[in-house]
């Protein structure tokens, strides 16, 4: 016998809101079960309907506000709340910050148990327009006899219809229904599930993932769209490295950069960069002057990437190392320092979730630390800082949770002094949290 849905009321629901998710979404208390509501902010007294019921938990979406928070402000985008692409833009610009901070210092004291005694200043750049790389979907819809390019609806596997994106860099956020109407003349415009964007400060690139090759009709179409809108197309039939230009046609490569270390970095498009060029620059700086570099200084830059934050690094300090799984990041790691003449760093090649106590640069000494890791975090590595012995350690964080957990580990296990921290708004508009903590022996 199967069994069935619990049907969920279709009438309003009266709660108060008591404090923010990790997501975003309001979470209230109603009849002893957590509520998580979309669209709803602490202390305000909502209504809602009830979007999904679990054993432990209910998920819901606000429809009226009997007290609205100071900190509510009105969306810029039209389509916000069915494109899931932003989720923070009823929260003022200022409170978006405040917000996260809370976040931030929550997640220290809960998870690491740690207070973070000094805020340092959000990092705040342009809440608009900042986006340089993002994945959107592509998708012909037969019923409405066009095609839909963008991000995906709100908690929906479905392409939301939009017509501009305001977070994008304009070149393509303000183009989408361009880019769109292009890509329904293709004979292939049903075999293009997604377009990798990345923007850098000399030019845009667009690289389509096509399921079948286009015909000699359809990259003349191509063709012609970017060269009438100041962009590159380049066509993916496979995996990253597949990307390639049009026939004819000679690669772009995009850069950015960093002025105040004298600084270009070159990348290809679906290279990992920074999506945010404003708080980037910021945040390298920020995190050069905590380590206090010195020409005697010896630095170790883990999960290094294509060399962000490993090249400033070495403008300043004696040597730098930079570690780094991906390989292609590595070469081209190699390839920004040769291009600045930058002689004192070396690459190497790890998995730093695994034991690298055997490979020869983890035998070295540093004394100061650079981490930017994925998500996941770095715990596994953080055991080789016995050895290591670095006097500074700055972490930076695209996951506030495992930030907390691991400054647990350099503080209770290894005896490090959580100095200060502080959150980076590389993510406006969005729940996402960016943060940078600083450690000293």
């Amino acid at each position: 016998m199967s069994l069935r849905k619990k049907k969920l009321p279709q009438q309003p629901v009266s709660a108060v809101i008591d404090s923010l998710a990790h997501d975003g979404r309001g979470i209230a208390r109603v009849d002893g079960k957590i509520v998580f509501i979309v669209n709803a902010l602490p202390g305000e007294q909502v209504e809602f309907i009830y979007t999904d019921s679990r054993r432990d938990y209910a998920e819901g979406k606000a429809v009226a506000w009997m007290e609205p928070a100071p900190q509510r402000a009105e969306p810029l985008c039209e389509y916000y709340g069915v494109c899931g692409g932003c989720s923070f833009q009823h929260v003022a610009d200022a409170a978006q910050i405040e917000f996260k901070q809370d976040l931030l210092r929550e997640q220290f004291g809960r998870i690491g148990k740690l207070t973070i005694h000094e805020i340092w200043p959000a990092l705040i750049g342009p809440h608009w327009g900042y986006r340089a790389k993002a994945r959107l979907g592509v998708k012909y819809v037969p019923k409405k006899a066009k095609v839909l390019v963008g991000f995906r609806e709100r908690g929906q596997p479905f392409l939301a219809d939009i017509g501009v994106c305001k977070v994008l860099q304009p070149i393509v956020g303000e183009n989408l229904p361009g880019l769109a109407g292009m890509i329904e003349r293709l004979s292939i415009r049903e075999q293009i599930p997604q377009i990798e964007m990345a923007v850098g400060e000399d030019g845009c690139v667009l690289a389509f993932r096509v399921l079948v090759w286009p015909t000699g009709e359809d990259i003349e179409l191509m063709r012609a769209f970017a060269a009438e809108n100041g962009v590159q197309i380049c066509l993916q039939p496979k995996g990253p490295d597949t990307i390639t230009p049009l026939p004819g046609e000679q690669a772009r490569m995009l850069s950015y950069a960093l002025p105040e270390f004298g600084l270009r970095l070159q990348f290809k498009p679906a290279m990992f960069t920074q999506v945010n060029y404003a708080i980037n620059r910021q945040m390298i700086s920020r995190a050069v002057a905590a380590l206090e570099l010195t020409p005697e200084d010896r630095v170790l830059d883990l999960f290094c990437g294509l060399g962000n934050f490993t090249l400033p690094l070495a403008t300043r300090a004696g040597s730098v190392v930079g570690v780094e799984v991906d390989q292609p990041l590595l070469e081209h790691a190699w390839a920004n320092a040769r291009l600045n003449n930058i002689a004192n760093v070396a690459f190497h090649a790890a998995d730093l979730t695994r034991d690298v106590s055997g490979a020869a640069w983890s035998q070295q000494r540093f004394t100061k630390i650079l981490l930017d890791p994925s998500r996941a975090g770095a715990a596994e590595i953080l055991h080789n800082f016995r050895h290591w012995r670095p006097e500074r350690v700055v972490y930076v964080s695209c996951n506030p949770a495992t930030l907390a957990r691991d400054a647990a580990i350099l503080v209770n296990e290894l005896g490090y002094t959580l100095v200060k921290a502080g959150v980076m708004d590389m993510f406006p508009q969005t729940a996402h949290v960016e943060s940078i903590a600083l450690f000293v022996k």
